[in-house]
């Protein structure tokens, strides 16, 4: 089964263009090997994984053909609804409301703002990252990008040989970008996925975030908890500069999402009516990473929710639409898995939205904790409380009113209190 399994994957991209809205709705979820364990490396360093998921079709439910592309702003193919940057500035009320239910094949009011700068640090070279942007902005009517690529070991590191993680940066950079549009975006680029680089690309990702006057560092990655995670925190405390990880995609905890000094990025899954694409109902998404750290205590901006988190540090902070069966559109020109638009989740789409839309919101605070201190502060009114679901390890933990373990604080409700 598995190179069947390959061979569509790979496949994916080229036959999304032409498939009919029954065919990718009976689609199921294919984790790349990017987002699979790593085992460590010759040297014993941690190595990352991404935290993505690709919806692709079943071999019986391949229909080529030909379709015209939509216009600006809407999906780039009609039928379908999964998100775009209108569809969720409409959902999360980052703009005027003004289509009712929020269908991303009418609505087309995007995001608006941002400023100074926000970095997005991966692993490998996705070669096409600036022309991938380019298209993916002129689809959805956002405007140019101010976008830069930054080599964080000095030279261009290679390609990632499972394609993985240049999805991972196309959808970086594109989210990050849609979110907050009038940013800097820059793609912080470590030679390969073990910890000692990916946060030798951080300290790169955030000095460049602090000369520019702050913002925001988004790390859609991660690897197991262990002993002495603890003196990696230091990696996030640089000033002006707030940090953002993905909570992974498997119950239970990951690091660096776990650290007290990142906001940690959970996900939800928005349900829609399958036939007019009327927004339905946010709830958690059971496959969502989270729960106490194993190792990090609880920092004291969650002291008010220690009857959730115990005596340990809990994750994640806030949430976003993660579920890939309820994905946004991300476009790449991916030499391995194809050429094309791609509908991703995973908790990678929302540490880079996340980010995006708090550059949005203008506050510019000094730290992670003081972000934090800001979201844990009693403003349930700034938040949608996720109140439907499970996830976790057993599917033990329930979303509740207030803060849960599933969701954190909810998902974004406009850019107040963010």
């Amino acid at each position: 089964m598995k190179p069947v399994k390959w061979f569509l994957a790979s496949t994916f991209a080229g036959v999304l263009l032409s498939l009919s809205p029954l065919t990718l709705a009976q689609a199921h979820v294919y984790t790349p090997r990017s987002s699979m364990s790593q085992p460590r490396n010759e040297n014993g360093d941690v190595m990352a994984r991404t935290t993505l998921r690709i919806l692709a079709p079943s071999a019986t439910q391949l229909h080529f053909g030909s379709q015209a592309a939509q216009p600006q702003e809407l999906p780039p193919f009609a039928g379908y609804f999964y998100e775009t940057p209108a569809s969720i500035a409409c959902l999360y009320k980052l703009v005027e409301v003004t289509v009712s239910g929020c269908n991303p094949n009418v609505t087309t009011a995007n995001p608006t703002g941002g400023r100074n700068a926000i970095a997005l640090v991966d692993a490998f070279d996705d070669p096409t990252a600036a022309s991938d942007l380019a298209t993916f902005s002129s689809q959805f009517g956002l405007p140019a990008a101010d976008f830069t690529v930054v080599y964080a070991q000095g030279s261009e590191p290679g390609q990632d040989p499972t394609g993985g993680w240049e999805i991972e940066e196309s959808l970086d950079i594109e989210w990050a970008h849609a979110m907050a549009p009038e940013a800097k975006i820059f793609l912080v680029e470590a030679k390969n996925n073990s910890f000692t680089n990916l946060f030798g690309a951080v300290v790169v990702a955030s000095n460049l975030v602090a000369a520019n006057g702050g913002g925001e560092v988004s790390m859609s990655w991660g690897g197991g908890e262990f002993a002495s995670e603890t003196l990696y925190d230091a990696f996030f405390t640089t000033p002006k500069v707030v940090y953002f990880a993905s909570a992974g995609d498997s119950p239970g905890t990951i690091y660096p999402s776990v650290s007290p000094e990142v906001v940690s990025a959970g996900g939800t899954t928005i349900s829609r009516n399958s036939t007019t694409g009327s927004f339905l109902m946010e709830s958690s998404w059971q496959d969502a990473g989270g729960g106490p750290s194993l190792v990090e205590p609880r920092p004291s901006f969650q002291n008010d929710v220690k009857s959730v988190v115990g005596a340990a540090r809990g994750t994640p902070d806030l949430s976003f639409d993660a579920n890939p069966n309820t994905g946004v559109w991300v476009f790449d020109s991916n030499a391995v898995l194809g050429v094309g638009w791609y509908i991703v989740g995973g908790t990678s789409v929302s540490s880079p939205s996340l980010a995006g839309i708090v550059n949005a919101a203008n506050s510019f605070l000094t730290s992670s904790p003081a972000e934090n201190a800001l979201l844990y502060s009693d403003k349930p009114k700034d938040f949608n409380d996720i109140t439907y679901g499970n996830c976790g390890l057993y599917i033990s933990d329930l979303a509740d009113n207030g803060y849960d373990l599933c969701t954190g604080l909810g998902a974004v409700k406009t850019l107040k209190g963010k």
